[in-house]
């Protein structure tokens, strides 16, 4: 009696999906509490996040002691452009560290992907971002006499979105830094051109046309026109609308950028 063996090919079970393909909230969740148990062990970050906004603003007024009104002209510009300044450098050269360290890398070979490592960074500093912004607003406004027209909430909404712009770019551009110091090293190339553009110096209209157009583009000039609207008007204008809406889209942009380009290991 012969017996018949099959010769069918059982069938491969279905292919997973890869992991971290999607944000997910928990990964995301569970990686801005790393971070933020990492910065609890590391007071000098924040007293860099948390302190240094406050004391420019406080050393600033002092500095036009004699001519209060200049403070008002350019501290409200100040307010959200310091913020900037620290997330950007602070969030540049942790994500670059935790890539040289190799624990970025230990932790994409994890069910983790780019976003919710991207995500968890920026929920965690974003966190940071409002602590910051509310002391530097609040010691402005009421410590420092700052003096605004508009709603003091609209200068903070407005500190907020340039604190999450600049940890935005900072994520982003630590992609693409070797080390710390290539890091710092990107602040004069994309920070500096946007502060001597966005209108602090001079009114954007009276620049050269073409650096006029520039300034058009960088997120940092609708930033301080977003103040500067608060500044000089008592309601919500339909521009001060505009540029918020304005920051807020480059942030997501720029964090999607850098999700993009986040690489594993540094060569």
């Amino acid at each position: 009696m012969t017996t018949r063996t099959s010769t069918r090919t059982p069938s491969a079970p279905p292919a997973a999906p890869a992991p971290g393909s999607a944000l997910n909230l928990s990964r995301t969740t569970a990686t801005a509490a790393r971070v933020l148990r990492q910065l609890r062990h590391d007071p000098r970050t924040i007293a860099l996040l948390i302190l240094i906004p406050c004391l420019m603003l406080f050393l600033l007024r002092y500095v036009f002691d004699g001519s209060p009104r200049t403070f008002d002209s350019i501290g409200a510009s100040l307010l959200g452009i310091f913020p900037l300044i620290t997330m950007f450098l602070v969030t540049s050269i942790a994500t670059l560290r935790e890539r040289t360290s190799g624990t970025l890398e230990r932790l994409l070979a994890m069910p983790l992907g780019k976003g919710d490592l991207i995500a968890g960074y920026a929920l965690a500093f974003g966190g940071l971002a409002i602590v910051q912004s509310a002391l530097a607003t609040a010691l402005a406004v009421w410590f420092l006499d700052l003096d605004v027209t508009g709603s003091a909430w609209l200068l903070l909404l407005v500190a907020l979105l340039d604190a999450l712009l600049g940890t935005a770019l900072g994520l982003f551009v630590s992609a693409f830094a070797a080390s710390e110091f290539q890091a710092v090293q990107f602040m004069p190339a994309v920070i500096f051109p946007q502060l001597l553009l966005c209108g602090l110096f001079a009114a954007r209209d009276t620049m050269h046309p073409a650096l006029e157009a520039v300034s058009d583009v960088l997120p940092m000039s609708y930033a301080v026109d977003g103040m500067n609207e608060v500044l000089h008007h008592t309601d919500m204008t339909a521009t001060f609308v505009r540029d918020v809406l304005i920051v807020a889209g480059c942030a997501l942009l720029v964090l999607f950028l850098g999700a993009a380009t986040l690489r594993r290991r540094t060569p």
